[in-house]
């Protein structure tokens, strides 16, 4: 009897969109409503992981502190840093935005297709996934999950990647090969990495907790009473247009 999936998120590939069409199911999303509050959380993560944030917190916290000098806890800059953003969809795009006009960082993006007007000062589309690589300072996965981009960033990628690099994924864990991931980190073939989320999820390795060089939250992209609040509504409608207004609802995917 089921009419409608209305899914309370972005992401859908943990649907089963055939088998939805094929029963005739509709299948909405909730595009719109999370590009900033994910956007600001890829902002985070970048400065947490370029400044050592949380590794500070952990040693202000462990009492070990010994007083401020001139080489404590060196990271690496966000201003000036060239941010490469793989996927530049309206995540990307609102990434590229805060790092171009906000920290005047150069922006190196790949996507799919020509995006034909960026909006940004200072940017270039490549052509292939490897020139953005070797050239970026800090790496932003922007893109869905699927069968498509399932390990796109794996062993190969890091050893492209500068040793200063940094990686953050703010998009689908299995889109980083994790345990590669761990081994980059671990034998410092990239500086760090930003992880919002994980291969496994909710699973996170004790390899990759015990690692320093690594911040790691817990899934918080759209986590602001506002956006969930507005997620819900915007599934309601959804819901609702279908079901009671009998039309095709807003945000149908399939």
């Amino acid at each position: 009897r089921t009419k409608i999936i209305a899914n309370f998120g972005v992401g859908y590939d943990h649907l089963d969109l055939n088998a939805a069409k094929n029963l005739r199911i509709k299948v909405t999303n909730t595009p719109n409503v999370v590009t900033d509050a994910t956007a600001d959380i890829a902002m985070a993560l970048i400065l947490m992981v370029c400044r050592r944030a949380v590794e500070g917190d952990r040693l202000v916290r462990s009492g070990e502190w010994k007083g401020w000098n001139p080489m404590q806890m060196l990271g690496a800059p966000v201003s000036g840093s060239t941010l490469g953003i793989i996927g530049m969809g309206r995540i990307g795009k609102a990434i590229a935005r805060r790092g171009n006009l906000g920290f005047g960082m150069p922006v190196l993006y790949y996507n799919r297709s020509e995006v034909p007007d960026d909006g940004l000062q200072n940017s270039h589309q490549v052509n292939n996934l490897d020139d953005l690589l070797v050239n970026a300072d800090i790496v932003v996965i922007s893109l869905p999950g699927g069968p498509e981009t399932y390990h796109l960033i794996n062993r190969k990628s890091f050893e492209k990647m500068k040793s200063t690099s940094i990686l953050i994924n703010i998009a689908r864990g299995e889109i980083v090969n994790e345990i590669d991931l761990m081994d980059a980190l671990k034998n410092k073939i990239i500086r760090g990495a930003g992880l919002d989320v994980y291969e496994f999820e909710p699973k996170v390795p004790k390899a990759l907790t015990d690692l320093e060089n690594v911040v790691l939250l817990p899934h918080l992209g759209t986590a602001a009473l506002p956006v969930r609040e507005k997620m819900g509504e915007v599934a309601l409608e959804n819901i609702m247009t279908c079901l009671l207004d009998q039309k095709e609802p807003p945000n149908l995917i399939n």
